[in-house]
């Protein structure tokens, strides 16, 4: 058994319970399918190697996380997931997640992608992020008509960064990453932290006093007396994880958890930071 985790926008089931996915991956698009048992890449424009999978198993939980916390988090048994392979959508996707709720979000995302980023393929036509360039060049307006107004300026500061420094930043290691977005005008540490993560697939180091790590952490071990407030919360998460390897195997299967939580109850999830 395993479970896919569907944190990025840009997952999309379907009504025969297939979920599928459009990723570009060194100028090649492909489309990531999830059947319920595994992940399959198919290539739809260009060619290259595949994208990276990633399978995190539920014997990498720490086991000095509380045995409520655990017990819930392992029937997820395994926990599989596509790291954006796109570090200028990882960017994109974090950017847009300031402030919003996670189901405005991801609603925004798609409106953004569908307006500025749809390219045809030999299978028809995919949204993606629309590039840098094009991002630098839209007007006011433009943000405007899909909802984007309040994410211009860190957009377009961000385009700007990556043109410059896109193949510096690629090399980096997650916590170097970090710190270099982290610098980029309105793009601050969580939006960097969370990009990383997206992009990396290292969970370390995401934002873990996060309002949604809280929230699936209280919902899915709620005798687990867990702190309440952010930076409290933050610091008992890493206690309970002191090392690299445990603290991405928690914070990865909390937030898969949670995925599956707000889908099965349709209320949308706590609102994301800047």
């Amino acid at each position: 058994m395993a479970t896919l985790i569907i944190d990025h926008p840009a997952w999309t089931t379907h009504d025969d319970g297939t979920t599928t996915r459009a990723v570009l991956a060194n100028g090649a698009v492909w489309q990531a399918r999830w059947s319920g048992a595994d992940l399959e890449l198919h290539a739809l424009e260009g060619s290259g190697p595949e994208p990276r999978v990633d399978r995190t198993p539920a014997d990498q939980l720490p086991a000095s996380a509380p045995a409520a916390l655990r017990t819930a988090l392992s029937g997820l048994k395994r926990v599989v997931r596509l790291p954006n392979p796109d570090l200028w959508d990882a960017i994109t996707t974090a950017v847009l997640r300031q402030v919003v709720r996670a189901a405005q979000a991801r609603a925004l995302y798609q409106r953004w992608c569908a307006a500025y980023g749809t390219r045809d393929t030999a299978l028809g036509p995919v949204a993606l992020a629309p590039s840098p360039k094009t991002v630098l060049g839209l007007s006011d307006d433009a943000f405007r008509e899909v909802g984007a107004a309040f994410h211009r300026t860190a957009l377009q500061a961000a385009a700007a960064a990556y043109e410059q420094h896109a193949d510096e930043w690629r090399s980096l290691d997650p916590d170097d990453l970090v710190k270099a977005l982290d610098d980029i005008p309105r793009v601050g540490p969580w939006t960097a932290s969370a990009a990383t993560a997206d992009f990396t697939g290292d969970f370390s180091v995401y934002p873990h006093g996060d309002l949604a790590v809280r929230t699936w952490a209280h919902r899915a071990a709620p005798a687990a007396a867990l702190p309440d407030a952010e930076r409290q919360f933050a610091v008992t998460w890493q206690r309970y994880a002191p090392d690299r390897y445990h603290l991405h195997a928690l914070t990865l299967f909390t937030l898969a958890w949670g995925t599956h939580a707000r889908t099965a109850e349709h209320n949308g999830a706590p609102a994301d930071r800047t």
